[in-house]
């Protein structure tokens, strides 16, 4: 008898094809966002849960959920959307889907990079509205050759930012939870402290995950420690920032300017960044390439698939 799996978001059609022939499974074909009483309600006599991000599974959830559930198998390299120690508590296996999207991820954080450092969303504007014209000061933007790249959190993707940075002529400084070998680093120079990292940043992108160490690593203590005209990007998670204390920044000049693919309460972006100048934002695309976007749910089925041959997968996170 086939397992019963409850998938919370339409996927990709090959993705969903596949989950079709392995399972019984109960698809999301009108891509609802569940609330948590529905979500319960529908892994009712379910094995396993292929959740996304945008699902908040807190203690109460797990609480809640038929015994008969086993695995959540998180479709996103994150999983602070889930209680792990909740879930663990109840037996219940949590994954993740590392990897798989480092490369599309650390392009969209280069991307918020050039564009917040020349001013891409002044230039849109201006463009669409036909109003400019060519002078020698137009835009002045800034130049990311001899800057220094502060990286927050030198996991897998940080890592890709790196390289990709480096082939920008930028010198790179980074802080992690412990310093990386030299076969990692390739010359990156590692602060044992966040004061130390910003100090030096003359853009900052955020890489580093979730935590409760981090949420709100960006409020208006430490946004002291930047250099006057410092960038900071975010492409992680949009707890990590402070958002009323950037703004603040940006209208004191401390910052120059802000890149933005995540923010708190998803889709809901807070109002002062909507319309202003120094602000560039993106919904959340990060992994926004169908090949990235295929790879993720495959390996989302992956470890579902390892689990319930073995009851064990390499990709838990609790």
């Amino acid at each position: 008898m086939k397992k019963k799996i409850l998938v919370t978001r339409k996927l990709l059609k090959s993705n969903e094809e596949r989950i079709l022939k392995l399972w019984n499974a109960h698809l999301n074909l009108n891509d609802e966002v569940y609330s948590s009483k529905k979500l319960i309600e529908l892994s009712e006599d379910c094995d396993g849960i292929l959740s996304s991000i945008v699902d908040k599974i807190d203690a109460e959830v797990i609480k809640k959920l038929p015994g008969k559930v086993k695995i959540i198998s998180n479709f996103a390299v994150g999983f602070g959307n889930i209680d792990v120690n909740a879930a663990k508590e109840k037996n219940i296996m949590v994954t993740n889907t590392p990897d798989v999207l480092t490369d599309a991820t650390a392009e969209i954080a280069m991307l918020l990079i050039l564009a917040t450092a020349r001013r891409a969303t002044q230039g849109i504007k201006r463009a669409r509205e036909k109003n400019w014209k060519w002078s020698a000061d137009f835009l002045i933007g800034r130049q990311l050759s001899d800057s220094r790249l502060g990286i927050l959190g030198m996991g897998r993707i940080g890592r890709a930012v790196a390289k990709r940075a480096r082939a920008f002529g930028m010198e790179i400084h980074y802080h992690n939870r412990k310093k990386l070998n030299s076969d990692l680093e390739l010359g990156a120079i590692y602060h044992p402290n966040v004061k130390s990292l910003f100090s030096v940043s003359d853009i900052l992108s955020i890489n580093c995950p979730a935590t409760d160490e981090t949420k709100n690593i960006i409020n208006s203590e430490t946004l002291k420690y930047f250099p006057k005209g410092a960038m900071i990007t975010n492409s992680a998670r949009g707890d990590m920032i402070d958002d009323d204390a950037i703004l603040q920044a940006l209208k004191d000049k401390k910052i120059y300017g802000v890149g933005l693919d995540v923010y708190k309460g998803e889709p809901d972006i807070h109002s002062g960044y909507l319309n202003h100048p120094e602000v560039f934002i993106l919904p959340h695309l990060g992994s926004s390439t169908e090949k990235t976007r295929t790879d993720m749910a495959d390996l989302a089925i992956d470890n579902i698939e390892e689990f319930f041959s073995t009851q064990k997968c390499k990709n838990s996170v609790n």
